[in-house]
Protein backbone atom coordinates (compact mmCIF):
# COMPACT_ATOMS: atom_id res chain seq x y z
CA UNK A 1 0.00 0.00 0.00
CA UNK A 2 1.31 3.60 -1.08
CA UNK A 3 2.74 5.06 2.23
CA UNK A 4 1.97 8.79 0.90
CA UNK A 5 -0.18 11.53 2.78
CA UNK A 6 -3.92 11.64 2.03
CA UNK A 7 -5.28 14.97 1.47
CA UNK A 8 -8.74 14.78 3.07
CA UNK A 9 -10.35 18.37 1.44
CA UNK A 10 -13.58 18.49 4.06
CA UNK A 11 -15.46 21.48 6.42
CA UNK A 12 -17.26 19.09 8.32
CA UNK A 13 -15.58 18.16 11.30
CA UNK A 14 -17.77 14.98 11.90
CA UNK A 15 -17.05 13.71 8.89
CA UNK A 16 -13.25 14.31 9.00
CA UNK A 17 -13.51 12.17 12.22
CA UNK A 18 -15.67 9.45 10.14
CA UNK A 19 -13.52 9.46 7.16
CA UNK A 20 -10.25 9.18 9.48
CA UNK A 21 -11.83 6.51 11.53
CA UNK A 22 -12.54 4.42 9.16
CA UNK A 23 -9.45 4.55 7.48
CA UNK A 24 -8.47 3.49 10.92
CA UNK A 25 -11.09 0.54 10.96
CA UNK A 26 -9.52 -0.44 7.55
CA UNK A 27 -5.78 -0.75 8.58
CA UNK A 28 -4.44 2.35 5.86
CA UNK A 29 -1.99 3.57 7.95
CA UNK A 30 -1.69 6.50 5.56
CA UNK A 31 -1.28 9.64 7.44
CA UNK A 32 -4.43 11.83 6.44
CA UNK A 33 -3.76 16.04 6.35
CA UNK A 34 -7.12 17.93 6.03
CA UNK A 35 -7.76 21.25 4.61
CA UNK A 36 -10.47 22.21 5.97
CA UNK A 37 -11.95 24.81 2.98
CA UNK A 38 -11.14 24.80 -1.21
CA UNK A 39 -8.33 27.60 -0.28
CA UNK A 40 -6.58 25.85 2.07
CA UNK A 41 -6.49 23.02 0.05
CA UNK A 42 -4.58 24.65 -2.99
CA UNK A 43 -2.34 26.72 -0.38
CA UNK A 44 -1.06 23.04 0.74
CA UNK A 45 -1.15 22.07 -3.09
CA UNK A 46 0.46 24.96 -4.40
CA UNK A 47 2.80 25.71 -1.23
CA UNK A 48 0.81 29.95 -0.98
CA UNK A 49 -0.35 31.26 1.68
CA UNK A 50 -0.18 29.74 5.24
CA UNK A 51 1.84 27.14 3.34
CA UNK A 52 4.61 29.29 1.47
CA UNK A 53 7.49 26.94 0.67
CA UNK A 54 5.19 23.83 1.71
CA UNK A 55 5.08 22.92 -2.15
CA UNK A 56 8.62 21.14 -1.63
CA UNK A 57 6.73 18.30 0.27
CA UNK A 58 5.69 15.24 -1.48
CA UNK A 59 2.43 15.34 -3.19
CA UNK A 60 -0.60 13.15 -1.18
CA UNK A 61 -1.17 9.46 -2.54
CA UNK A 62 -4.70 11.01 -2.93
CA UNK A 63 -6.82 13.68 -2.44
CA UNK A 64 -10.05 13.39 -1.38
CA UNK A 65 -12.52 16.63 -2.24
CA UNK A 66 -15.42 17.27 -0.69
CA UNK A 67 -17.78 20.13 -3.25
CA UNK A 68 -19.57 22.01 -0.34
CA UNK A 69 -16.68 23.83 0.86
CA UNK A 70 -16.39 27.28 2.06
CA UNK A 71 -14.55 30.33 0.47
CA UNK A 72 -13.80 27.73 -2.63
CA UNK A 73 -15.95 24.75 -3.61
CA UNK A 74 -14.61 21.10 -4.55
CA UNK A 75 -14.95 21.88 -8.78
CA UNK A 76 -12.97 25.05 -8.00
CA UNK A 77 -10.52 23.64 -6.50
CA UNK A 78 -10.43 20.51 -8.72
CA UNK A 79 -10.14 23.07 -11.97
CA UNK A 80 -6.96 24.80 -10.57
CA UNK A 81 -5.73 21.26 -9.54
CA UNK A 82 -6.07 20.34 -13.15
CA UNK A 83 -4.64 23.89 -14.23
CA UNK A 84 -1.39 23.50 -12.45
CA UNK A 85 1.54 21.89 -14.03
CA UNK A 86 2.31 20.71 -10.18
CA UNK A 87 -0.89 18.77 -9.41
CA UNK A 88 -2.25 18.41 -13.02
CA UNK A 89 -1.84 14.25 -12.59
CA UNK A 90 -3.16 14.08 -9.08
CA UNK A 91 -5.40 11.37 -7.82
CA UNK A 92 -8.74 13.17 -7.19
CA UNK A 93 -11.10 11.43 -5.89
CA UNK A 94 -14.78 13.58 -5.46
CA UNK A 95 -16.24 11.92 -2.10
CA UNK A 96 -19.27 14.07 -1.39
CA UNK A 97 -22.88 13.71 -0.60
CA UNK A 98 -24.26 15.54 -3.74
CA UNK A 99 -26.32 13.10 -5.98
CA UNK A 100 -26.34 15.45 -8.34
CA UNK A 101 -26.35 14.48 -12.11
CA UNK A 102 -24.84 18.04 -12.80
CA UNK A 103 -22.49 17.76 -10.16
CA UNK A 104 -21.09 14.42 -11.40
CA UNK A 105 -20.73 15.30 -15.07
CA UNK A 106 -18.71 18.37 -14.13
CA UNK A 107 -16.11 16.72 -11.73
CA UNK A 108 -15.83 14.18 -14.01
CA UNK A 109 -15.46 17.05 -16.92
CA UNK A 110 -12.99 19.04 -15.07
CA UNK A 111 -10.82 15.47 -14.22
CA UNK A 112 -11.54 13.87 -11.30
CA UNK A 113 -10.12 10.66 -11.20
CA UNK A 114 -13.62 8.88 -9.34
CA UNK A 115 -17.12 10.74 -7.98
CA UNK A 116 -17.98 8.55 -5.09
CA UNK A 117 -21.28 9.30 -2.66
CA UNK A 118 -20.77 9.53 0.93
CA UNK A 119 -23.07 6.59 2.21
CA UNK A 120 -25.07 7.36 5.01
CA UNK A 121 -24.45 4.13 7.10
CA UNK A 122 -21.59 4.20 8.92
CA UNK A 123 -20.75 0.46 7.89
CA UNK A 124 -21.18 1.26 4.37
CA UNK A 125 -18.64 4.26 3.99
CA UNK A 126 -16.26 1.96 6.20
CA UNK A 127 -16.51 -0.43 3.40
CA UNK A 128 -16.55 2.35 0.92
CA UNK A 129 -13.28 3.85 2.50
CA UNK A 130 -11.46 -0.13 2.30
CA UNK A 131 -12.33 -0.40 -1.10
CA UNK A 132 -11.37 3.44 -1.99
CA UNK A 133 -8.02 2.45 -0.50
CA UNK A 134 -7.25 -1.28 -1.61
CA UNK A 135 -7.98 0.13 -5.34
CA UNK A 136 -6.51 4.32 -5.01
CA UNK A 137 -3.46 3.27 -2.54
CA UNK A 138 -3.05 -0.70 -3.46
CA UNK A 139 -3.61 -1.69 -6.77
CA UNK A 140 -3.99 1.46 -8.94
CA UNK A 141 -0.44 2.62 -10.20
CA UNK A 142 -0.05 6.16 -9.96
CA UNK A 143 1.85 8.61 -12.88
CA UNK A 144 5.50 8.78 -12.92
CA UNK A 145 6.77 11.60 -10.31
CA UNK A 146 8.23 14.27 -12.68
CA UNK A 147 12.04 14.66 -11.37
CA UNK A 148 12.76 18.33 -10.78
CA UNK A 149 14.87 20.06 -13.68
Amino acid sequence: MNMDSILLVEDNVDDVALTKRAFKKNNIPNEVVVARDGVEAIQYLLGSGDNAGAANHKPPAIILLDLNLPRLNGLEVLERIRADERTRDARVIILTSSRENRDIEQGYRLGASSYIRKPVDFDEFVTAVGRLGEYWLGLNEPPPQKSAA
